[in-house]
């Protein structure tokens, strides 16, 4: 099944890219802004300060109190939050229809005129946050390092991708109120920006109150993005790295370079790794979980990244008693014969099927689709990715997943964060 949801583009004379979609199934609309500053946009030394923006956005701005934000739209029974990611920073709200020109207000106001309440008082005080919350979801979490770990492993020092958003707690401490500032206006920009509404709203009626809201703001001087890295080739001395730790069972995580994503090569690789660990019928599943019972538990994920190089990941819980390195071998083995024996039509066909039920389950949803199509226009200038995207997964062929196996999902090419249970 295709999905055909209607896309109307505009671009505003200051550079802002505003997208509407109508669905006027229910009387709400989804507002979301994706801005093009993830960690991977950050210094040496001035790293974590993408997701600090995350939170001094909700602080106030020049028109509007700290904490107005939040209060203003919840009181009109809208949703809203925000997330940081190593390619984007994302605002989003779910708000009635008679409360979108509230929430276009309040938007354009911290997205053109937040510096004035930047105070220092503010940045220490969100400094503060950003290291609790460093605390509660990394360092005292079980296995809350392990993919920050893993990335290091995977992307070399230097690389945009080789730290975590959360950053160096040490480099916010040492940030400047003026450095802040100046990440501010090198980032927040109108022509840096996509504004994508969909539900109740027409484009025409989107276009112009995006133009009421937005148009005034402007672009400060700034220096040009430095170029795309070149794309990394797979891993030839992939680093492996353990912890023992406080953890309810021994994890292995193994870590892949793969294309950069939304490219044909990237969506096989997606494919590629259902076929290895998306089902309960996939290769791993089947044989370490139901077969052996070697592990308790496969997951993957492949996040497609914009900077020549994406990441795949593949995880597993080793089950009691099984040794870790026997779950790997077998894992191994997997990967290799995936390499020397395309998937059978049965598991291309579940993968698809799969992919298909995921991608339209997300899509129901008005905030889900509109943040998927800001990703499209943002990242890859394309706003109908949401209605191509399952027309390019079936393309992608039995050959396809071996040939992807083969370059990218080799053992050989995986690097490693093993996480073992502390003995008592």
């Amino acid at each position: 099944m295709r999905p055909d949801y209607p896309i109307a583009t505009h671009r505003l004379d200051n550079g802002l890219r505003v997208v509407v979609s109508p669905d006027h199934s229910v009387p709400t609309v989804a507002v979301n802004l994706w801005v093009g500053v993830g960690s991977r946009h950050e210094q040496s030394g001035r790293t974590g300060f993408a997701h600090l923006f995350e939170h001094l956005m909700f602080q106030g701005s020049q028109n509007v109190a700290e904490g107005e934000h939040f209060a203003a739209l919840m009181a009109q029974g809208a949703q809203l939050n925000a997330t940081t990611w190593v390619d984007r920073t994302n605002y989003f709200e779910q708000v009635p229809t008679g409360a979108l020109e509230l929430a276009l207000w309040l938007e354009a106001d911290r997205h053109g005129r937040l510096l004035p309440a930047v105070t220092q008082a503010n940045l220490d005080n969100q400094r503060d946050v950003v290291k609790e919350e460093k605390r509660q979801r990394y360092d005292n979490m079980p296995y809350g390092n392990a993919f920050t770990e893993l990335t290091e492993l995977v992307f070399p020092d230097g690389h945009p991708y080789h730290h975590s958003t959360i950053g160096s707690m040490d480099d916010l401490d040492a940030a400047t109120l003026d450095d802040v500032h100046a990440f501010y206006r090198q980032h927040y920009r109108p022509d840096n920006t996509v504004l994508t509404l969909v539900g109740d709203i027409q484009p025409d009626d989107g276009f112009a109150l995006a133009a009421k809201y937005f148009g005034e703001l402007t672009n400060p001087d700034h220096a040009p993005a430095p170029p795309l890295d070149p794309p990394l080739p797979p891993l030839e001395s992939p680093g492996r790295l353990e912890r023992v730790a406080d953890v309810p069972a021994n994890r292995v995580y193994l870590g892949f370079r793969l294309p950069a994503g939304n490219t044909d090569e990237f969506i096989a690789a997606e494919v590629t790794f259902d076929v290895l660990a998306g089902l309960a019928t996939s290769r791993l599943y089947r044989r370490m979980v139901r077969g052996e019972q070697v592990v308790t538990h496969v997951s993957r994920n492949a996040g497609g990244r914009v900077d020549g190089t994406s990441m795949g990941a593949l995880v597993f819980d080793v089950a009691d008693g099984v040794p870790v390195e026997q779950a790997e071998k077998i894992a191994a083995e997997e990967l290799s014969r995936l390499a020397a024996e395309p998937p059978t039509d049965a598991e291309l066909e579940a993968a698809r099927a799969d992919v298909e039920r995921w991608w339209l389950q997300s899509l129901a949803q008005q905030d889900e689709r509109a943040d998927v199509i800001s990703a499209g226009m943002l990242l890859y200038d394309d706003p109908n990715q949401l209605n191509t995207y399952l027309d390019r997964v079936a393309e992608v062929s039995a050959e396809d997943v071996r040939r992807i196996a083969g370059a990218y999902v080799r053992p050989e090419t995986a690097a490693t964060v093993v996480y073992r249970k502390e003995q008592n």
